[in-house]
């Protein structure tokens, strides 16, 4: 069928539901997509060569995942799928500053549009019906603070700081010394800016560094939202650093996007374009590397479609400042912002994606034995302290 516009116009889904039309430019564009779906898809979109024909691109990329999920993989294919993988995850420290700079040293603007006032970067905490996204973002540094079971005092590490706004949050709200560590240049300049401004200079330290370099012992470690990049040949040796950096009687807090289906392969227009070098991990491969280390996994709670209301309202934001972007940095860098977002999006709704929470001791006697502690003291963003 041809469009009004002279484009072809194609259904996409495997069955009456879910599907989405979209209009083709051409045959050519057709055919690209054909020779490698999971690279071009989102490539020739990038390139204005379909676009819904409803104008919603999270439809058809509802309709995407559908069709993927129907198409099964032989045991051969996903032991090939995995291979190649491995291969693409072996992240130096000189390969992870590369990996990191592609996409967190861009435009502060670009994320602060987007983003929550305190910069957050990763999957908020919906703990109540009708929160905003800033709530959302508190209350998930909140429950983080609940799960590390701070003391004023505390020594933590923050492994991948971001802008540092969970480092700033522990330090004014619970009395402790945080270290961050980051790899990005640019996050590292706006973070020790945004911790001069807040005056936390004393209690907040920040630093151009590599997880496999720091030294120190420390009452508590967290990572949110950086595992993504350290890829599976590194697990070991990322999980044997937190039990080195750890106290005897430190916590450990591992936030990290994972799936709900056993191990599998990153999709290689996101490893392109958006996050060289990463994976998604199943649980049994963090468990697996968490167990070879010693590490006690004391808590493992799982976040279902709270990063799709998350990704959903920094689409909603991103749209609201388009024009802006497009100006600055072109049509072709907005459209794959917008199919890197939607996508991601489509992936919790839909797909496989959830977000993994893994509290990990070397001393198992160390919390409480129940999750109570987690939910009592809890005011206004701060927590009351609870003794095991």
């Amino acid at each position: 069928m041809r469009s009004a516009r002279g484009g072809a116009v194609w259904t996409l889904g495997p069955g009456e539901e879910p599907r989405a039309v979209i209009e083709v430019r051409d045959a050519s564009v057709l055919t690209s997509i054909l020779r490698n779906p999971a690279l071009r898809f989102g490539e020739t979109f990038m390139e204005g060569g379909w676009n819904p024909v409803d104008g919603s691109l999270l439809s058809v990329l509802e309709a995407g995942l559908a069709l993927i999920n129907s198409v099964e993989l032989t045991p051969r294919e996903r032991q090939l799928m995995k291979l190649r993988g491995h291969i693409g995850e072996i992240n130096s420290p000189f390969s992870s500053r590369r990996n990191v700079a592609h996409h967190y040293d861009l435009d502060r603007e670009l994320y602060a549009a987007f983003l929550d006032a305190g910069l957050f970067y990763s999957c908020a905490y919906y703990r109540e019906p009708g929160m905003d996204l800033e709530a959302a973002q508190q209350a998930k540094c909140a429950h983080i603070a609940a799960k590390l079971d701070l003391r004023p005092g505390a020594r933590v590490l923050d492994i991948g700081c971001g802008w540092g706004g969970l480092a700033m949050y522990l330090a004014e709200h619970h009395g402790v010394h945080v270290t961050g560590i980051t790899l990005s240049k640019e996050q590292l300049a706006v973070a020790r800016q945004r911790v001069n401004e807040r005056g936390l200079d004393s209690r907040v330290e920040l630093r151009l560094e590599d997880y496999r370099l720091t030294e120190g012992r420390f009452d508590a470690v967290v990572s949110v939202g950086m595992f993504e990049h350290v890829g599976r040949p590194q697990y070991p040796k990322f999980f044997r650093r937190v039990r080195e950096l750890l106290k005897a009687d430190g916590v450990a807090l591992l936030h990290t996007i994972g799936r709900s289906t056993p191990p599998g392969f990153t999709n290689p227009w996101i490893r392109k374009h958006i996050f060289p070098g990463g994976y998604i991990p199943a649980a049994s491969e963090v468990l697996e590397a968490i167990e070879a280390e010693g590490l006690v996994v004391s808590d493992l709670e799982i976040w279902r479609l709270h990063y799709a209301w998350t990704l959903a309202e920094w689409h909603r934001r991103f749209q609201a400042e388009r024009e802006l972007f497009r100006a600055r940095f072109g049509e072709r860098f907005c459209r794959m912002w917008e199919f890197y977002l939607q996508a991601s999006e489509a992936s919790f709704r839909w797909g496989d994606l959830v977000v993994f929470h893994f509290q990990l001791l070397r001393d198992q006697t160390r919390l409480p034995y129940t999750r109570g502690y987690l939910y009592r003291g809890v005011v206004d963003g701060a927590r009351a302290s609870v003794e095991p």
